[in-house]
């Protein structure tokens, strides 16, 4: 008989470079990791990029750690259709790093979305985040106002 397949929490690298302290070359390696990994919209992908006890701040919502930023990652994209993120390096040092972004989704509905914001990161020694912090403010706008494509 065989055994069940690993939970995919267990799947975890002990590190995910690139590792702190930050240069500007691996905070830049380090933000497009994040934006590649958002953008595949897939909720495991992102949480083991986090630490298993990881904070999280996202708007009005208070998560620690994977489980539940998995459940949030899964909601947030059942509701936000067509997600696409950009991010863009805003800071960096030691290990922390923070980013300014915008995204753009869509409700079922199909009023599209553009939400703006910034977030800081923090991350231990092994590259995994540990502290995530985001202020987002949205914008309703029309298809034919999009521009993150």
């Amino acid at each position: 008989m065989r055994s069940p397949p690993p939970h995919p929490y267990a799947l975890v690298s002990s590190q995910r470079p690139p590792l702190p302290p930050f240069t500007e070359e691996s905070a830049l390696r380090k933000v497009q990791a994040a934006e590649d990994a958002w953008n595949s919209r897939d909720p495991e992908r992102v949480a083991l990029a986090c630490t298993e006890d990881s904070e999280w701040r996202n708007r009005d919502q208070f998560l620690t750690g994977r489980a539940e930023t998995v459940a949030f990652l899964r909601d947030k994209w059942d509701r936000e259709l067509d997600y696409r993120l950009r991010e863009e390096l805003w800071a960096w040092t030691g290990d922390r790093i923070a980013v300014r972004f915008e995204y753009e989704w869509r409700t079922a509905r199909g009023q599209w979305w553009r939400s703006y914001g910034n977030e800081n990161w923090e991350f231990d020694a092994n590259g995994l985040m540990r502290r995530r912090f985001a202020s987002i403010n949205g914008l309703a706008i029309t298809a034919a106002e999009r521009r993150v494509a």
